[in-house]
């Protein structure tokens, strides 16, 4: 039994609804009705008389909703007196190190007063990216898929009960400070780039390959320098003449215009793999008001219709 199985009952009971408790909780029908379910199997009874005019609930179940509101009212008033009395809704975002992302949080984010929300944007490693929105800290999650990627990606996704959801198809660019010997190529090719050192996201001491955050993640690389944050990897760019692969898609906004991104020009071995860019949420869930609008954000910095 959880806080979650509870409020789902007590929602239902009110809404005399399992679609209309539904579209309230912001989740599918299907989950709602298995989490009942599961909850009746745990304790043995029936809660609900179900009926295609809606839900009546049953002599066991009205018992055990009275068992319901008072331990969930008292985790409501636990929960807001540690926030002050003024309970604030959560929203957060994990993602993979990606301007696009930050900037449209921050368009979201202006179209609420912030003073009656909790919001969070969390730019962290791959795998915490996926444990952030199996464990729901997080709503959305960022990532992408690519031919060397993808089987693996796909696998962990779903492992952790979450579902991927395309956005955009990008080949890989060459990102690097607008002052480096190749910013004005019309594009590059990485025996261009084997006097340069390859800046990479830092994905943990036991992580796979399928994990990194750049294409050709296997190659053999002369000179490579790992980072854990955005920041250090422009700094490094700029002082050290660094470069990494990415989609190309740059927010000057958020990241000034002293930074280009520049084809990939891939040969026989080091071919272009596409990357496939997505949000990934639970399975069976239904994005929330500040979810939808975050993703719309996206499409539309993006320019996905």
């Amino acid at each position: 039994m959880t806080l979650t199985q509870l409020n789902y009952i007590i929602t239902i009971a009110q809404a005399k609804s399992i679609n209309k408790a539904a579209e309230q909780l912001f989740v599918s029908q299907p989950s709602l009705t298995s989490a009942v379910k599961e909850l009746e199997k745990e304790l043995g009874i029936t809660i609900f008389y179900r009926s295609g005019r809606g839900v009546t609930l049953t002599n066991d179940g009205t018992e055990f909703l009275l068992y319901a509101k008072q331990i969930y009212g008292q985790y409501e008033t636990v929960r807001d007196k540690y926030n002050g009395g003024n309970y604030k809704k959560k929203f957060g975002v994990s993602t993979q190190h990606y301007s696009f992302a930050v900037k449209a949080f921050v368009d979201m984010a202006k179209a609420y007063d912030m003073s009656q929300y909790e919001f969070a944007i969390r730019e962290t490693q791959t795998r915490e990216v996926i444990q952030e929105v199996n464990t729901m800290k997080s709503e959305i999650g960022i990532v992408y898929l690519s031919d060397f990627n993808r089987k693996s990606m796909m696998k962990l996704i779903s492992s952790a009960g979450l579902e991927f959801h395309h956005l955009t198809i990008c080949q890989a660019y060459v990102y690097l400070w607008k002052g480096h010997p190749l910013a004005n190529e019309a594009s590059i090719s990485f025996e261009q780039l084997k006097d340069y050192p390859c800046l990479a996201f830092e994905q943990g001491e036991d992580s796979a390959f399928y994990l990194a955050e750049e294409i050709l993640s296997t190659n053999d690389y002369p000179q490579i320098i790992k980072a854990n944050d955005r920041a250090t990897m422009l700094n490094l760019m700029i002082g050290l003449n660094g470069y990494t692969l990415c989609s190309g898609i740059i927010c000057e906004e958020l990241n000034g215009d002293d930074y280009r991104a520049v084809p990939f020009q891939d040969d026989e071995i080091n071919q272009n793999s596409e990357m496939e860019i997505g949000y990934v949420i639970r399975k069976n869930s239904i994005l929330s008001r500040m979810g939808e609008h975050y993703i719309m954000a996206i499409r539309k910095y993006l320019q996905i219709d």
